[in-house]
C-alpha cells in the first residue's frame, strides 16, 4: 500500500499545497496505564502549515515526540513519503529531513549563537572525530562550506548583531529565535515546531509568525505546528487537528474547526444550549 502524493491545490494566496508526505495512520501511545494517544490518524501534506491544538495534557507534544522519533507508538503505522517507517532513532529521523523546536527551549547557553545553530548540521557532517579536531583538509572545508549556509540562516532570522553573543545571555524572544535557527539549518523538509510562541509579547509573537510565514513561502518548508495561541493559529494555519485527552476531536480548516462544536465545548470552553 502507498499514499496517494500526486494531488495538490492553490491556497488562496497563490500558495501550492502538495499531496500527502506524512501519515499518522492509528497511533495509540501508552505510559504503563496512561494512554497518552488513542487511535488517532491524521495527514500532513506538501507545502501546508498544519497545526495541532488542544488543551494541556491533549498528548500534542506526545504526538510530535511520535513524529520525531523520540516515542514509539505501541499501535498504529508513520508513513513518510509513501513508505511506511520502521522504527527509528531521533537522529535517524532528523536524516531524513526531520528537524524540530522544543517546547521548552533546548540550546547550548555558553555556546555562541553561531555554534548552537551549526549543531543542526551535525547529520550533514561526513569527517571524522579527528579530522575535526585536527581541523585540517577536508574537515575545515567542510566546516567552512557549513558556516556559510549557518550565515544565510542568520541573515533570513535577522539575528546578525548577535551571531557571536553567548545564547545564556539573550532574552527569552531572541532564543526562540535561534532555536528556530538551528532547526533551518538542517534544511529540513518538514519542519516540527512545539509552541514557538509560549512566553512571547505581542511584539515577539509577530515576529515569530512572520519568519514562520516566510520559512513556508520562500523555502517551501512544510511545517507541523503545536500553539495555544488561537488567533495565531488561525491566522498561520492551512488546517487544524484537534486533539483532547489523547483523542481526535477536530479536523479540517482554520473555519472548519472553529465552528465545530466538540471543539469550542472542548478547546475553547463555551458549551452550547
Amino acid at each position: 500500500m502507498s499514499l496517494d502524493t500526486t494531488d495538490s491545490y492553490v491556497t488562496e494566496d497563490g500558495r501550492t499545497i502538495g499531496g500527502v508526505v506524512m501519515e499518522m495512520k492509528n497511533i495509540t501511545l501508552r505510559f504503563g496505564g496512561v494512554v497518552a494517544i488513542k487511535d488517532i490518524s491524521f495527514d500532513i501534506r506538501e507545502g501546508e502549515i498544519r497545526a495541532i491544538i488542544g488543551p494541556n495534557g491533549a498528548g500534542k507534544s506526545s504526538m510530535l515526540n511520535v513524529i520525531s522519533g523520540f516515542y514509539h507508538p505501541q499501535e498504529g503505522e508513520v508513513w513518510f513519503h509513501g513508505r511506511k517507517r520502521p522504527s527509528m532513532k531521533p537522529y535517524q529521523v532528523a536524516a531524513q529531513g526531520i528537524a524540530r523546536t522544543f517546547q521548552n527551549i533546548a540550546l547550548f547557553d555558553g555556546m555562541s549563537v553561531l555554534d548552537n545553530i551549526m549543531t543542526g548540521r551535525l547529520t550533514m557532517m561526513k569527517s571524522n572525530m579527528l579530522q575535526q579536531a585536527i581541523w585540517f583538509g577536508r574537515a575545515e572545508r567542510e566546516e567552512n562550506q557549513h558556516r556559510e549556509q549557518v550565515e544565510k540562516v542568520i541573515d533570513f532570522l535577522e539575528i546578525q548583531a548577535i551571531r557571536k553573543t553567548p545564547v545564556g545571555r539573550l532574552p527569552y524572544g531572541l532564543k526562540k529565535r535561534v532555536e528556530l535557527a538551528r532547526a533551518l539549518a538542517a534544511e529540513p523538509k518538514l519542519l516540527l515546531l512545539d509552541e514557538p510562541m509560549a512566553g512571547m509579547n505581542v511584539e515577539e509573537k509577530e515576529d515569530m509568525s512572520r519568519f514562520i510565514l516566510d520559512v513556508n513561502d520562500e523555502f517551501g518548508t512544510t511545517i507541523a505546528l503545536i500553539e495555544h495561541d488561537m488567533g495565531v493559529v488561525m491566522d498561520l494555519s492551512d488546517r487544524v487537528v484537534v486533539m483532547d485527552y489523547g483523542k481526535k476531536i477536530g479536523d479540517g480548516t482554520p473555519d472548519e474547526v472553529r465552528n465545530n462544536q466538540d471543539v469550542i465545548d472542548a478547546y475553547l470552553g463555551v458549551a452550547h444550549d
